[in-house]
């Protein structure tokens, strides 16, 4: 893979003009308005000078509109003051010029010569309706006119978004949920299974996935595309495997950035806030040449963190909260627990008093503020540099380089602290509006990062004594024997209850553990984190490589309405860790692939009314077998201009289990994480069917025994209607209902196992936890992957509505309808569907006396059951309340700022064990020089 890389590299820097693979869908053209073109007839001479104004109906500069030379990538867009110059050439004839801007009616005008004082007048449209969107077939078409659910989201309304990180803005957007582990680590989902690392929703910046190599999830917009440089944001509903391959099955978020042709200048943005927040944004765009462009992108954010603090007990507490015998809470760290019995293998030292056998003992642990004391503040650093060249008027070649670092908090099987996680990633395009070739590389590092759960329970284990009657004792020893002693001395006592001498040994053992305050609490921390070796050190470390090309080609198969599309893709990964994460323990990158191929075919009918499609997806895996994604649908528009459209769809999707999930060999001592694509793993779990512990008297080992198979791919199958269109005239509606059904979907496991998936002894269960925590022994606590084999299955609906009032008010709403089909599954069975029934949105957006702009939005989402791997609980009702201002002043094209998410500071927690993401205010300035 890497001398093909270099290859095709060299053949893009040389010049492949004659190139014909190229792709429309990435290319942003303007198509034609349906509105009569405006013809002018200037002086028959050949010139290039073409320039002038961009209004209003009402006569006011429209800064930000869109001029390009129908069927090329020659463009421009205008000023503050609404002016435009673009070089163009009339020597092959007259040329049309295509006008737009988000939320107008698109206007084209045929020159057949120069012309520097063109004055062009775009009527206000009631909605987006003459958008393009490219994510939902892969080429460009009208979003009123697409077969699938999806939202286009303009560098307008990107503006307005108060939040600190784009993607959760996006929760305004109907059937969206947002799920925030920190302030800075965002993930999206769309129709259920929500978690907090997006796995079943492909995120692309420029078709680039932004998924950690190591990992196979999004870090939100952590280490993404700075705002200034967004162009737009296109999300797409549901399944996406028939043109996107593996990991698109609930969705897909595609970031387009700005064209450096097209928007040229200097762009700044400053931001100062609560929460000792800065955020300092720089674009600067230039056209160096008629042929040649560059484009530079910095960005730098910093605030206090948002900490998770819920202390409530956790789903698998043995004790409730607030228990003289301790607890598991949900966000403490390192709360140690021990089971007092009177197995002779198992005594502390100095024997057990009878009263405690059978009882589970846990330390207090520490916080999350505690363990991540001085790495709170939440930081993003993003440098981006691109330079495009035209080959032809509609052949462009791009090559970009990008470098991202961050600090947030990570949620999954624990809470870890990503401190300077980050990626380096590099891109060479060659593209034309008939389709493209793009080759790109993702290196992901993970800086100084740790895991919370590892590091409280490391510094609990470290040494609290060096001198005793048993030796040396950890803090995690002299708790649980003072607990002992202390409780066998009250419970001798006169008149002293069972309660009274539990609650003075709690006491009396909290006195022993190690304080956050104390200086030895420091010491171990620093060495701690600064380890990266498993069972020693809480650093968590990888390094890994993602290798993609692909290749795409757009043919008008008839001349009746039909197109076809053709593509091909190849994804290499090189996954290394030193045998910290992956299974790599000989210095050798663990290597996997996989390749597909896909194609699209599409019918016009009944004079363009009536628009047919067939789409399919084969994928081939290293570890799987092939997977084939078919897709089809139908969209019957009518009315004036086809505002009127009706949808159908079918589709299926899969997506591939994570690289983790597929290598993953960490030995942390207590447990050990394996991947499962070998042969499966057989043993015990902690658990029967009834959910009765381990142990208990009268149930034989049997009744634990466990069996799961290697992995295999997740899949599901949704028929999908809906409609999309203008209601009234200043009306927009789109309404949307679906069907799906899931199988095989994944899920975390932890049990007694043999590490080479055999099933244990009943001699080698009987050595208990001593043995377990034997790096040396077969028979260990083990967690893996496995598939559920039960279908699960979900049916939802959405309804979007925006109305025009006037330029100083829109009114906007939508509602959305989550719903599980529980009727076929047993009462306790987990489905990890994580989603709220309800949810709405409700804003209002305008511009008041041309210069201020301003936004409000309020969102609420019912409370509901959540089953993530971190912890299980209920999530109670959300919301948050976000507003804008923005003050515009052309003649120095700067806009003044002014924003707050979660105004009233509501409830907003959107994930179990997640933090409150509560108010934060900021005022700003933004300058735009051109």
């Amino acid at each position: 893979m890497q001398h093909l890389r270099f290859l095709l590299a060299a053949a893009l820097l040389t010049g492949a003009a004659s190139a014909t693979v190229a792709r429309p869908s990435d290319t942003r053209l303007v198509r034609a308005s349906p509105k009569r073109p405006i013809t002018t007839q200037p002086a028959a001479r050949v010139a290039e000078a073409v320039g002038g104004t961009v209004l209003t109906s009402t006569g006011e500069p429209l800064p930000g509109a869109t001029i390009f030379v129908k069927g090329s990538f020659i463009g421009t867009s205008s000023n503050q003051l609404g002016q435009f110059h673009l070089a163009v050439a009339f020597d092959k004839g007259p040329v049309t010029l295509v006008v737009a801007f988000v939320g107008y009616e698109s206007q084209e005008i045929t020159l057949s010569g120069p012309d520097a004082e063109l004055v062009v007048s775009l009527v206000p449209s009631a909605a987006a309706v003459n958008a393009t969107v490219v994510s939902a077939s892969r080429v460009e078409e009208n979003i009123l006119r697409t077969s699938v659910t999806i939202d286009k989201v303009s560098a307008r309304q990107l503006e307005r978004f108060s939040t600190p990180e784009v993607l959760a803005g996006l929760g305004q957007l109907p059937g969206v949920d947002v799920n925030s582990a920190s302030m800075l680590f965002t993930s999206v989902s769309t129709r259920g299974f929500n978690t907090a690392k997006s796995e079943r929703v492909m995120q692309l910046v420029d078709y680039m996935d932004t998924a950690l190599p190591s990992l196979n999830l999004s870090p939100g917009n952590l280490v993404g595309l700075p705002e200034l440089d967004l162009e737009s944001i296109e999300l797409l509903h549901g399944p996406a495997s028939a043109l996107y391959g593996a990991n698109a099955l609930s969705g897909v978020v595609l970031f387009n950035s700005k064209d450096p042709f097209v928007y040229e200048g200097l762009s700044v943005r400053l931001r100062g806030g609560q929460r000792n927040l800065l955020d300092g944004q720089l674009r600067y765009a230039k056209k160096l040449t008629d042929k040649l462009a560059l484009k530079l992108n910095a960005s730098g954010f910093q605030a206090q963190d948002w900490l998770a603090q819920n202390y409530e007990a956790a789903s698998f507490s043995q004790n409730p909260e607030g228990s003289s015998l301790g607890y598991d809470a949900v966000n403490r760290s390192g709360e140690l627990s021990f089971r007092f019995t009177d197995d002779p293998k198992q005594q502390l030292p100095g024997g057990t008093h009878p009263d405690l056998y059978g009882k589970t003992v846990y330390m207090p642990g520490f916080t999350e503020q505690e363990l991540i004391g001085p790495d709170q503040k939440t930081k993003s650093y993003r440098v981006q540099g691109a330079l495009s060249y035209l080959l032809k008027d509609n052949l462009q070649l791009t090559l970009e380089a990008k470098r991202a670092t961050g600090t947030a908090t990570y949620q999954n099987i624990s809470r870890f602290r990503v401190k300077d996680l980050g990626t380096n990633q590099y891109r060479a395009e060659l593209k034309s509006n008939r389709g493209f070739v793009r080759l790109y590389s993702t290196e992901d590092f993970t800086g100084s990062s740790y895991e919370l759960a590892q590091l409280g329970a490391l510094l609990l284990g470290s040494t609290a004594q060096e001198t005793s009657p048993y030796g040396p004792l950890s803090y995690a020893q002299l708790y649980f024997s003072t607990y002992n002693t202390v409780y066998s001395d009250a419970i001798r006592q006169p008149g002293t209850t069972q309660a009274q001498a539990l609650a003075q040994a709690q006491q009396a053992a909290n006195a022993t553990q190690l304080q956050s305050a104390d200086p030895r609490f420091a010491t171990l921390r620093a060495q701690l984190v600064a380890d990266d070796q498993p069972g020693r050190g809480a650093q968590q470390r990888f390094n890994s490589f993602l290798n993609d090309i692909s290749a795409q080609r757009s043919f008008r198969a008839s001349d009746f309405g039909t197109d076809l599309i053709l593509g091909a893709a190849y994804r290499e990964y090189r996954l290394g860790s030193d045998g910290k994460l992956f299974d790599d323990f000989n210095r050798r990158r663990i290597r996997n692939y996989e390749f597909g191929a896909y194609g699209q075919l599409t019918q016009t009918l009944l004079h363009e009314h009536l628009k047919l499609a067939l789409a399919g997806r084969v994928d081939y895996f290293r570890n799987f077998s092939p997977a084939l994604s078919p897709r089809a649908s139908a969209v019957y528009s009518f009315g004036p201009e086809q505002r009127h459209n009706f949808r159908a769809s079918y589709a299926g999707a899969y997506r591939s289990p994570s690289q983790l999930e597929q290598y993953a060999h960490s030995d942390v001592t207590s447990f050990i994480v394996l991947g499962n694509i070998s042969s499966g793993f057989q043993g015990y779990s902690f658990t029967d069917a009834n959910g009765n512990p381990y142990g208990t008297p009268g149930i034989p080992l049997a009744a634990f025994a466990i069996n799961l198979p290697k992995l295999k791919l997740e899949r599901s199958n949704t028929l999908e209607v809906g409609y999309k269109g203008m209601l009234l005239p200043k009306l927009y509606a789109d309404v949307s209902y679906f069907r799906s059904v899931y199988t095989d979907f994944i899920g975390g496991q932890a049990f007694a196992g043999n590490v080479d998936g055999s099933r244990p002894t009943q001699a080698q269960i009987d050595e208990g936890l001593p043995g377990f925590t034997d790096r040396t022994k077969p028979t260990r606590i083990i967690f893996t992957w496995f598939n559920n084999a039960r279908q699960v299955r979900t049916q939802g609906a959405t309804l979007g509505l925006a109305y025009k009032l006037s330029k100083a008010m829109s009114l906007t709403g939508n509602y959305s309808l989550n719903v599980l089909d529980r009727h076929r599954l047993p009462a306790d069975f987990q489905t990890f569907f994580n989603t709220p029934r309800h949810k709405f949105n409700l804003g209002v957006h305008g511009t008041v006396r041309q210069h201020l702009t301003y936004a409000l939005n309020y969102r609420w989402a019912e409370g509901h059951r959540q089953e993530m791997p971190f912890a299980t609980g209920t999530i109670r009702a959300y919301s948050s309340t976000d507003a804008y201002l923005g003050y515009a002043l052309p003649e120095l094209g700067t806009t003044l700022q002014a924003g707050v998410s979660n105004l009233f500071n509501a409830n907003n927690i959107q994930i179990i064990g997640g933090p409150q993401i509560g108010r934060l205010a900021f005022l700003g300035v933004l300058v735009n020089v051109k």
